[in-house]
């Protein structure tokens, strides 16, 4: 047994579950829930440059391509825009990629009861499969405490559909305990279809919600998980 080191150098109190799950070298597509705002995954990028000494490069949403003073930003975090030949590339290259199916459509419109929000995407699953490399589920725990979104309402609903932009407000920024949890890696298998591996990937990301989620979730008791003790993992 050993205990996950607690990263307090941020505003929220951060752990990672699972980082002997990422590869010393080579490829991986990581899939990720997306929370309002992502926080975690700053954190879990900064983790596995620490830790392993890669860079792991992320698939964003456009619009934030075009958000003025926002490039080199986005080319700190390595974001890239798509397309699926580009994330395959990059893969093929032995590259780590991350990506959230859910994207800004899971960020506005899920909420408290962390449902996935994916619809019938599988562009994903076609990359790992095109690039033949595993898929590595990821959740953070109470990742939707420390942000939540407006955009499950009605309005917001119609203007996210009818502009592609994300007009909900959002609020937020509340100090909660962090946990993010990788789940077992899904190998690749020239024999699946991109809508099983979809399906197969979703369902892992469901089971870590269901594992390691408060459902409901609560501000008040993610704010006190941060003085909790540690937990411990295999």
């Amino acid at each position: 047994m050993r205990q996950i080191k607690e990263s307090k150098t941020c505003q929220f109190s951060y752990e990672v579950h699972g980082m002997e799950k990422i590869p010393e070298e080579g490829p991986a597509l990581i899939i990720f829930y997306h929370g309002a705002i992502p926080i975690d995954f700053y954190y879990f990028m900064a983790k596995i440059f620490i830790h392993k000494g890669r860079t792991c490069r992320v698939v964003a949403d456009h619009f934030v391509f075009k958000i003025p003073g926002f490039s080199l930003l986005l080319d700190v975090f390595c974001a890239l825009h798509g397309p699926r030949e580009k994330c395959v590339e990059i893969l093929r290259s032995g590259h780590l990629l991350a990506i959230s199916p859910g994207g800004v459509r899971e960020a506005l419109m899920s909420d408290e009861t962390y449902n996935i929000v994916w619809g019938n995407r599988k562009g994903f699953a076609q990359v790992a499969i095109d690039a033949k490399v595993p898929i590595i589920p990821m959740f953070t725990q109470n990742i939707r405490e420390g942000f939540r979104s407006l955009g499950g309402t009605r309005l917001f609903r119609w203007l996210y559909e009818k502009f592609r932009y994300p007009f909900a407000p959002m609020y937020g920024g509340f100090p909660v305990k962090l946990r993010t949890y990788l789940g077992d890696p899904i190998p690749y298998d020239p024999k699946i279809t991109a809508e099983e591996l979809a399906e197969k990937t979703k369902n892992a990301v469901q089971a870590l919600i269901d594992q390691h989620q408060r459902i409901p979730g609560n501000i008040t008791s993610a704010l006190l998980e941060r003085f909790h003790k540690k937990q411990e993992v295999n």
